[in-house]
């Protein structure tokens, strides 16, 4: 039998080429694909040669690019000649292998003329490493419909931790992605026996999107159905949800949503809370850069309430007292901090500062009034506690910020996320291991590239210490340029959307081959580009739509819900 009959017979689907032009190397080579078979972007193969020393050696890999030409013609006015019968000439379709793996490590070219097979099932699972995953996370699935696992251990913290995702916004479906990935991480046995004490927290930053995880979506036809089976999950919603979202201003703390208002909190820290955690820092960008005199009045600042919260009687009382006088509303403690402050009042919390650093802080302070006052409170509410933010209650915690200013927003994100890490350091050296994952969209507002900030600061903390805590990153932007550098370099799984054109050319996405940069401005809603630690190249997947409502017209009431009525 011919090598091109071999190639021919059982899944054999070309035979690798070595011409000057294509040479065949140890990291990628060219094959010739056989007229009677389909090679496809994405497809995995398998070669195996022997060495002249008898030993065996199989190199996988994946396709990443493919090219069909007319052999023997030399114009591109040829074709016309060739459709017509007038030039005689053979069509040949060639596709570049990617190397992802060789075992044993011989790297050595395959020799021209040997075969190409699809490598399916073990096979499969040998070239894109996944036997070597003690366990595993379901990612997605390939084109051809089968599953594509990540490794548990890159992604709760053992070997590394968190994860990057970028697209266009609107297009690229980063937070349903991020989504769906905490609906594989809990709804599977990745997390074994893990799962009943991990926790996520999930940051709402646009629309009322992620306010009914709870609930069932849209019917799911028959196929989506079966891509949730193929990767081992339950088409189902989330089972324990949390929602939370800002009180409104008056004097009763309603959840300030949109459409939906049945088991959504209305949040906000009480006064001694907001002094006794040092929480100031997070109304100011400027808190933590030592170049400017602002830090250090907000540092003097903080330490004075912190000590009037611990002076304050009685202890479980919400307010705090400053100069004798009793604080029940933020208007008013910024008030106390002005006289505390300006030595032309008598002041002394900010003497060493100059006076007109005190001035640019209280400007500041005051202008935060309108926005944060109604998200900080004193007396008035008979049990404050039932309005603090638990994200440890259920399994999955969702914060609505999308009706807050952006000065609010910070503020929660920053308050909420120095919280979780002060309780994980706790948990820490108690020895508990079940990791919270925070999923944060808009990365690059809270972490920009340039600059210093509170907020930015624990971000930071979280990349670079939280896999020690247990404490995993989702987060995801439109453009991980803009991002501080050390947050993204400390992610273990790269994930992207649709791209602009121009981002997809930036250094933030060296990991994705010239062939993955120009798909990657094509890519369809629901279609991702993964890189992980393990796989040298990155992988495009799917994944299936969701089975819990995105949107309110979306939802429908839970049965024998009392409120499903008033639902708009």
């Amino acid at each position: 039998m011919s090598a091109a009959e071999r190639a021919v017979a059982g899944e054999g689907v070309g035979l690798v080429i070595g011409t000057a032009s294509q040479p065949a190397t140890p990291l990628g080579f060219w094959l010739y694909v056989d007229p009677a078979r389909t090679l496809q972007l994405d497809d995995v193969v398998h070669v195996a040669h022997e060495l002249p020393e008898g030993d065996r050696v199989d190199l996988y890999g994946i396709v990443d690019e493919l090219t069909a030409v007319h052999e023997g013609v030399s114009f591109d006015s040829d074709v016309r000649l060739v459709a017509d019968g007038v030039l005689p000439a053979d069509t040949a379709v060639t596709a570049h292998v990617a190397v992802t793996r060789v075992a044993p490590e011989i790297y050595t070219p395959p020799l021209p003329g040997r075969v190409a097979h699809r490598a399916r099932g073990e096979s499969r699972d040998r070239a894109l490493s996944f036997d070597r995953m003690e366990q595993h996370v379901p990612l997605g699935l390939s084109r051809g419909g089968e599953p594509i696992v990540g490794n548990l251990a890159f992604l709760d913290g053992r070997r590394g931790a968190h994860v990057n995702i970028s697209g266009v916004s609107g297009v690229a479906t980063k937070t349903s992605y991020a989504v769906f990935l905490l609906h594989a991480l809990f709804r599977s046995d990745a997390l074994g026996a893990l799962a009943p004490n991990a926790r996520a927290l999930i940051f709402n930053v646009k629309g009322e999107d992620l306010l009914f995880l709870d609930r069932p979506g849209p019917q799911l036809d028959d196929d989506e159905r079966e891509r949730y089976r193929s990767l081992g999950l339950p088409p189902e919603p989330f089972s324990s949800v949390a929602l939370y979202a800002p009180a409104r201003r008056g004097e009763h703390p309603i959840p300030d949503t949109g459409s939906r208002m049945e088991g959504v909190t209305g949040f906000f820290w009480t006064l001694r809370d907001f002094c006794a955690r040092r929480q100031l820092r997070f109304l100011f960008t400027e808190a933590d850069d030592e170049r400017t005199q602002l830090g250090t009045v907000i540092d003097a600042v903080e330490r004075q309430l912190a000590l009037a919260a611990r002076l304050s009687l009685p202890v479980e009382a919400p307010d705090v007292e400053i100069g004798g006088l009793r604080i029940r509303d933020f208007e008013s403690l910024v008030e106390a901090i002005s006289q505390q402050t300006d030595e032309a009042e008598g002041g002394t919390w900010a003497r060493r500062a100059a006076p007109a650093t005190v001035q640019a802080f209280l400007r500041r302070l005051e202008a935060s009034v309108p926005h944060v006052g109604h998200l900080l409170r004193g007396g008035g509410e008979a049990d404050p506690g039932r309005h603090r933010i638990d994200w440890s209650r259920e399994q999955v915690t969702v914060v609505d910020l999308h009706r807050l200013h952006d000065r609010a927003q910070r503020f929660v994100v920053g308050a909420l996320l120095s919280e979780v890490l002060e309780a994980r350091e706790g948990l820490s050296a108690a020895g508990s291991a079940a990791p919270v994952f925070v999923v944060l969209d808009e990365l690059n507002k809270y972490a920009p590239r340039e600059g210093r900030s509170p907020i930015k600061e624990r971000i930071l903390d979280i990349a670079e210490r939280g896999r020690s805590l247990g404490m995993i990153l989702i987060g995801a932007q439109q453009t991980a340029s803009e991002v501080e550098p050390r947050v993204v370099a400390n992610c273990s799984f790269r994930v992207v959307g649709r791209l602009d054109a121009a981002e997809a050319q930036r250094g933030e996405y060296g990991f994705l081959t010239q062939a993955a940069r120009a798909r990657a401005h094509l890519l369809t809603p629901g279609t991702m580009i993964v890189q992980q630690p393990e796989i040298p190249v990155p992988l495009l997947l799917q994944f299936p739509r969701p089975a819990w409502a995105t949107r309110p017209s979306e939802a429908a009431a839970p049965a024998g819900d009392p409120f499903a009525r008033f639902d708009t």
